[in-house]
């Protein structure tokens, strides 16, 4: 009779777990994500200058979700990358990211479509991509305009189909 008991506490205990897992995938981010799976990216300008990042690929639904939130800083080689099922108007905002971005966003043919650039921090406002966007990639505030990153230049990278 203990053995059964048992089992079904243990049970229990097991949908408990499973529950709160559930609910903590679906509630509000507190805290930045760890560090998720990295590639290079490369983009090059109609001037011939390229320039190389390693991003993290904003892959799940919930990573896409918590993307850089709370992150207190983006070092100028790196970014996150967000590819879209299908090309779609990307709608992104500033919630709970304490630092400036440059949202640039990336059209089906794999060139830059439009760049948000200085996005504001914790802004509940929406950063639209202007047109179908196939990815949306968010790196450091200001360095597109520093490096010299324009609407029209290539984004290469091997998530997008293109590797790097």
């Amino acid at each position: 009779m203990s053995s059964i008991l048992a089992r079904a506490l243990l049970a229990a205990g097991l949908a408990c777990s499973v529950s709160a897992s559930a609910l903590a995938q679906d509630s509000e981010p507190t805290a930045a994500q760890p560090t998720l799976k990295q590639q290079p990216l490369t983009i090059a300008g109609a001037d011939g200058k390229t320039h190389s990042f390693t991003v993290e690929i904003a892959a799940t639904p919930r990573q896409q979700q918590v993307g850089l939130m709370y992150r207190t800083e983006i070092p100028a080689t790196t970014g996150m990358l967000f590819v879209w099922p299908q090309p779609q108007d990307s709608e992104m905002w500033m919630q709970h990211c304490p630092v400036p971005e440059d949202m640039v966003f990336i059209g089906p043919d794999d060139r830059i479509l439009h760049i948000a650039e200085n996005t504001v921090p914790y802004s509940l406002a929406n950063v639209s991509s202007g047109g179908l966007a196939k990815a949306t990639l968010e790196l450091q505030g200001g360095i597109t305009e520093k490096l010299g990153i324009q609407v029209g230049d290539l984004v290469s990278n091997a998530t997008l189909g293109k590797p790097d």
